[in-house]
Formats: structure tokens, sequence, C-alpha cells
């Protein structure tokens, strides 16, 4: 199983990082991949909290809790398994003199961007096609980018999700207790 894993990881890194390699698409992935790091989740977050309304607020507020449980888990696991990013393993991989000092799984910007992702989703049904597109593509950034292996990205997604589930669900039930 976990040499399954290791061929499905160098074949699509080679894939993405090597064969759909041009001029567009590495302006494109480095500059869409910062939608996942600290910087623009944490200022989408305190703009939903602090400037929205009632609602845009309350999913400010989910997107919060969502993104302090998502991330404690991945760099908990990160820290825990210790996994080596793929341009320190790979040959010849196009790094975009992106390194970086922390583990590779699971991959942070994925966990947050599914994080916010389906906070929104469970909200406002109406966009989760388009926020899980932007949060998908995230995620390709980064193996595109060879700072992840698919593994890290599917890793964060299952972070992500799960977190942001909880969290509802959470936020669901406090709910209901307070109507009972």
């Amino acid at each position: 199983m976990k040499n399954a894993f290791k061929w499905f990881d160098e074949k699509l890194i080679d894939i993405l990082n090597h064969k759909l390699n041009n001029r567009f698409l590495d302006k494109f992935m480095l500059l869409f991949t910062n939608f996942g790091g600290g910087i623009f989740t944490t200022c989408f977050t305190l703009v939903l909290i602090l400037l929205g309304n009632g609602k845009a607020r309350f999913i400010g507020l989910q997107i919060g809790i969502t993104l302090i449980i998502s991330q404690t888990i991945t760099y908990s696991l990160k820290a825990l398994l210790g996994r080596e990013r793929p341009y320190n393993i790979l040959k010849n991989l196009n790094t975009f003199d992106i390194i970086l000092k922390d583990h590779s799984f699971p991959s942070g910007h994925t966990s947050a961007s599914f994080a916010i992702a389906t906070a929104i989703a469970f909200n406002m049904p109406q966009i989760a096609i388009i926020v899980y597109l932007i949060a998908l593509i995230i995620g390709i950034s980064r193996i595109y980018l060879g700072v992840h292996y698919p593994t890290d990205v599917a890793g964060g997604i299952i972070v992500g999700i799960g977190s942001a589930a909880i969290v509802h669900w959470g936020f669901s039930f406090l709910h209901f207790q307070m109507l009972v």
C-alpha cells in the first residue's frame, strides 16, 4: 500500500510540476497559492467577524474556530510525522525558489482552504461549488509549486473538511440546545 501511495505521489507531482509547467501557470499558481496562506486566511476571517453583518459575522466566527482547530491538527501532524518536502527527496522539481522550514504532511494551505470552503458551504450552499473549486485550486497549486505531495494535499482536505464539520455540528448542537 505504501508503494502505491509513493507511486501516486510521484506520478501526479511529475504531471503537475513538470508536464503542465508553463509561464501562465507559473504566475497563476504562485499568486493563487497565497489565498491559502496565513495572512490571507486570517485577514479574510477578521474582515468577516469585524465588518460583517449577522450572517457574515457568524460565518467568520465558525471559520475562525475551524481554522484554530484545523491548523492545530495540521501542525501537530507535521511535527509528529516529520515528512520531508518533495523538493528534498525528488530530483529536478521546479521549486520556484520556495524553501520552507516545516514538514510536508498535511498541507497547511489546503487544510485552511478546505476549512474555510466547508464552513462557507455549510452556511451558503448555493456557492459551495465555487468555494470548493477555489480550495481545490489552492491545493493543486501546492503540488504544482513542488512544496507538497498529492497525499499531503489529500490529508489537508480531510483535516479541513473534518474540522469544519465538527465546528458546524457543534454550533448546530448549541443552537438546538438554546431552542429547547
